[in-house]
This record gives structure tokens, C-alpha cells and sequence, in this order.
């Protein structure tokens, strides 16, 4: 098998999640002054957990069958 084995898959699913809801808390408690920082904080880091998280989902799920 070529690429992550299962066991890192979810690893990253997991670092990804996590990261996920420390944006959430991050934004929530600190909250966001600008749209620039919205951009930048939202937008950015949001973009790289969330697409790790669904990425590694999917891979997940297909090698299942």
C-alpha cells in the first residue's frame, strides 16, 4: 500500500479536528477585530484544518472496502 497507513490517517483527522475547535474557541472567546483578521485567521487556518479533515475522512472511508 503506497501513501498514510490507517493508523496516521486518523491522526490527522484527529490533529485536524482538534485544531478545528481551538480556532472555534479561539474565535469565540477572543473574537475577531478586523475583516483582514477574519481573512487571515478564518479563512487560512480554517481552510488548512478543514480540508486536512476532510481529506483524510474520505481517504479513511474509501480504504474501508
Amino acid at each position: 500500500m503506497h501513501g498514510p497507513t490507517r493508523n496516521e490517517l486518523w491522526f490527522r483527522l484527529g490533529f485536524s479536528l482538534f485544531g478545528l475547535a481551538m480556532l472555534a474557541v479561539t474565535v469565540a472567546v477572543r473574537g475577531v477585530s478586523n475583516a483582514a483578521a477574519l481573512i487571515e485567521v478564518v479563512g487560512i487556518a480554517g481552510t488548512f484544518f478543514g480540508g486536512t479533515a476532510v481529506w483524510t475522512a474520505l481517504k479513511l472511508w474509501r480504504s474501508r472496502e
